[in-house]
């Protein structure tokens, strides 16, 4: 879970408005293969529910608020996401959910591999099961 963090991102203000970029390699610590976004969520649900072997992520509320709950198998964390100027780094082997959306919320998230299905891992204890025989 250590790896896991907050990353403070470069915020250029100025009175028409504020500007926050990211670049690959240099403010995440990959290159970027893919970008989604989560947005008109319904009240009340919840997001994720998996873990990745391989893939990296980066997560960022573009607009509104939500809580991003991360488990390594032995310890979790909650980060409240409510600015567009940070996000949280996610390592692989890293259970997350995602719920509490605000209304009109977006949730970015940079990925370091384009979408392949074998690399999730959607059921919880099969996720306990691989994070206690690694450890």
């Amino acid at each position: 879970m250590s790896s896991c963090k907050i990353i403070e991102l470069p915020k250029i203000c100025d009175p028409r408005g504020n500007l926050t970029f990211i670049e690959g390699l240099s403010h995440i610590p990959f290159a970027i293969q893919r970008i989604y976004y989560i947005y008109d969520v319904p009240g009340g649900s919840t997001r994720a529910a998996h873990a990745h072997r391989n893939l990296q992520q980066f997560f960022v509320s573009m607009s509104g608020s939500f809580d991003l709950h991360l488990d390594d198998g032995h310890k979790k964390t909650t980060y409240h996401m409510n600015r567009p100027y940070w996000g949280v780094y996610v390592c692989p082997m890293i259970w997350r959910d995602i719920d509490n959306f605000s209304t009109g919320s977006t949730c970015m998230v940079i990925a370091s591999e384009k979408y392949e299905e074998d690399d999730y891992i959607r059921d919880y204890n099969e996720f306990q099961n691989l994070v206690t025989k690694d450890s």
